[in-house]
């Protein structure tokens, strides 16, 4: 009897034996984010836990995590000391995921041994290998370290950067696949309480971004959600249409009566492309993939503009003044497209609920489809921008795709990227202390406060916060071609000229990078408003003209209200904005800015002010030149009298003082009404006497 119960024991055993033998084992190795490290229950929330739940039971996942670990064989806690590498070794995996490199930021680490680095991580792979030649590996790039670590600035946010690049290295020598975790969690600083180790949620990001590169499964076939029914394809450049897939995917796609095949790559991406075609249409476009077909219908090739900034970009047409008459006799038949995201929540002076709060740290504001224009797509789309269209439709015949992502009272700052900020040492720490810092103008913080009444987490996103807005809406546009941008924004930076003088180019230049073209960049310069800091704001502006290439301002001051940061006369910023492309775009032989003064000099009581842009000087509203004043040595301001002659500005000032620069426009709410020939208004501006 205990012979045959030893025998049902022993078949029982290698039965069990034989299963867990079959079974595909995969290894994690790595430091603590590997380990579940500061995770309430690391067995059931870290990584590779997660990972499991996420597998079949055909899989065994092991965590061989070591806090503090370092690839590094000389740094401070290497890994391969750890009893998680012995147990790896004996572990005899199918599978290892690698994900080491944190640790060797330490100063202790990187400064001193990093010329090893690549070499210890070869010797860390074959030791895997030795176990079991035919070990599948992947290589893992660093899970993000936010700017609030404390060795951030001292070092640690370059020598990451180049552990990422040894780490690409590294794949490539050996044709590993790359699992790229810092694309997976760079936009989500909130599941960071340490700033380098993730939450549950971080975790679960992480599990699945693993578990798709281990599969294969990235969620199956899905088209760009830009392309869409109506939308405007960028002319004369190649035309990419592109999407995500399941690995290894046949995408085939038809456009223009060319078929284009391709198969989605090991990171799940796929996409084609097709000859830059000359402005027409509508064409229509066919996508078809494991069963799916896609098709889109009234697609034009013309020309895209950005149009972007916050509430005076997003003040919706039905609104302006000329509402009325522009949208009773619409035509329809203009090749415009429009594409307006709209807002999940709007930065009113409301509490948001737990709700919108989750979403919009889940980067789930912007939502929006390409649409043709008719009394309500229009209606409710950017004033500005649509008036900038309708103009350069007119006088080009080419068809224009809008694209509206503006967000009411944003900052400068929340349209930048992550990386241009954390490698700003003026602007990098904003991205942890935006809330308390005066960098910020204290409404824009004020009513931050407002809407995160109800949250709970300390880092709970917000649309003003820095790289939010990029992070939200612009990184998911980057790669669609575009024809330009026109911009409209300042609002919430006018309290620090100096701040925004570092900022707007800092801002125009890593779009461009990231567009990598440097396309048109075309602002508008603040209204009049009864705020003291706008004049010598709206002169910085026009300064930076010249500091930004291939870059123009529409000036509105002429246009402003004294009580209202929203004046409802868009119609003719919107032109202005058209008039510059399509004088430095477009080509056209037109004019395209007012009155711009060159030189200022002192004949006993009489200032000359000369002109570039102007044929002829005219004051607008009103026969009496406005605006003008000077200031003299000791620092006082004198309004004087203006008038034109010679196509001169002359003004009288008393002989006594000793003026040393002329103002123009310089009161918060003016009334200044210089204006050229074609009744383009002269910029607020400052210029020394010479």
């Amino acid at each position: 009897m205990k012979t045959f119960f030893g025998l049902i024991i022993g078949l029982v055993f290698l039965i069990s034996s034989n299963a867990y033998a079959q079974k595909i084992k995969i290894a994690c190795i790595g430091n603590s984010v590997t380990a579940g490290y500061s995770l309430a229950n690391p067995q059931q929330e870290s990584y590779p836990a997660k990972l499991q739940q996420l597998l079949d039971n055909q899989y065994l996942v092991g965590n061989f995590g070591h806090s503090g670990a370092t690839l590094l064989k000389k740094g401070h806690n290497p890994y391969f000391k750890t009893k998680e590498f012995s147990e790896a070794l004996k572990f005899r995996a199918d599978i290892a995921i690698i994900h080491l490199g944190l640790n060797d930021t330490d100063p202790r680490n990187w400064p001193n041994y990093k010329s090893d680095f690549q070499a210890d991580y070869q010797w860390l792979i074959d030791s895997l290998k030795k176990g079991n030649p035919k070990l599948k590996i992947y290589i893992c790039k660093l899970s993000p370290i936010f700017s609030g670590h404390p060795r951030f600035k001292s070092g640690t946010r370059d020598w990451y950067w180049q552990i990422q690049d040894k780490i690409e290295q590294v794949a490539k020598v050996n044709g590993f696949e790359l699992i790229d975790l810092n694309t997976a969690l760079n936009n989500r600083p909130e599941l960071f309480a340490d700033n380098l180790h993730p939450d549950v949620k971080g975790a679960d990001i992480i599990a699945k971004t693993v578990y798709a590169h281990i599969t294969g499964d990235f969620g199956g076939f899905k088209l760009n959600k830009l392309f869409a029914d109506h939308m405007v394809l960028q002319r004369d450049q190649p035309i990419q249409i592109y999407g995500t897939a399941n690995a290894g995917d046949l995408i085939e796609v038809q456009f223009n009566h060319i078929t284009q095949r391709v198969i989605t790559d090991r990171h799940g991406n796929w996409k084609v492309f097709f000859k830059p075609m000359k402005f027409g249409g509508p064409y229509a476009l066919k996508v078809e993939a494991d069963r799916h077909t896609i098709l889109l219908k009234d697609i034009m090739i013309g020309d895209v503009w950005l149009c972007s900034g916050q509430s005076n970009m997003a003040f919706p047409l039905k609104s302006s003044a000329t509402a009325g008459a522009t949208l009773s006799h619409l035509n329809k038949n203009l090749p415009i497209r429009l594409l307006k995201y709209d807002l999940l929540a709007e930065t009113d002076n409301v509490a948001w609920e737990e709700k919108t709060l989750n979403q919009i740290s889940q980067l789930d504001y912007f939502s929006g489809s390409w649409a043709k224009p008719d009394e309500n797509t229009i209606g409710n789309f950017s004033a500005v921008a649509y008036y900038f269209g309708e103009k350069v439709v007119s006088n080009t015949q080419i068809p224009i795709g809008l694209i509206q992502m503006a967000v009411g009272g944003s900052t400068l700052e929340s349209w930048m990227d992550r990386k241009t900020l954390e490698h700003d040492d003026l602007l990098v720490d904003l991205l942890g202390n935006w809330r308390k810092s005066d960098f910020i103008q204290d409404w824009a913080r004020g009513r931050a406060d407002v809407n995160l009444k109800n949250a709970v987490n300390p880092k709970q996103r917000h649309p003003y916060e820095p790289a939010y807005n990029y992070e939200a809406g612009i990184s998911n546009l980057i790669g669609f071609p575009i024809k330009g941008v026109i911009w409209y924004q300042g609002e919430s930076n006018a309290h620090n000229v100096e701040l925004y003088n570092h900022e707007f180019p800092l801002l125009v230049k890593s779009w461009r990078e990231k567009w990598n073209y440097n396309f048109p960049f075309y602002d508008v310069q603040l209204s009049s408003i009864d705020r003291p800091s706008w004049p010598s704001f709206r002169d910085a502006q026009r300064k930076l003209q010249a500091v930004i290439p291939n870059s123009g301002m529409a000036v509105s001051s002429d246009l402003g209200d004294s009580l209202n940061v929203h004046p409802t006369h868009k119609k003719e910023i919107g032109e202005r904005l058209a008039l510059l492309a399509l004088k430095n775009t477009y080509h056209k032989n037109i004019s395209a800015n007012g009155p711009v003064a060159i030189k200022a000099i002192q004949q006993q009581n009489i200032i000359i002010v000369t002109f570039s842009h102007a044929k002829k000087l005219m004051s607008g509203a009103g026969s009496v030149l406005k605006g003008f004043e000077v200031e003299d040595s000791k620092g006082n301001h004198y309004p004087v009298k203006a008038t034109i002659f010679k196509n001169e500005v002359h003004l009288t000032v008393p002989a006594q003082l000793k003026i040393i620069q002329v103002l123009y426009a310089w009161q918060p709410f003016t009334r200044a009404n210089l204006i050229n020939e074609d009744k383009l208004p002269a910029s607020t501006f400052s210029i020394p006497i010479n």
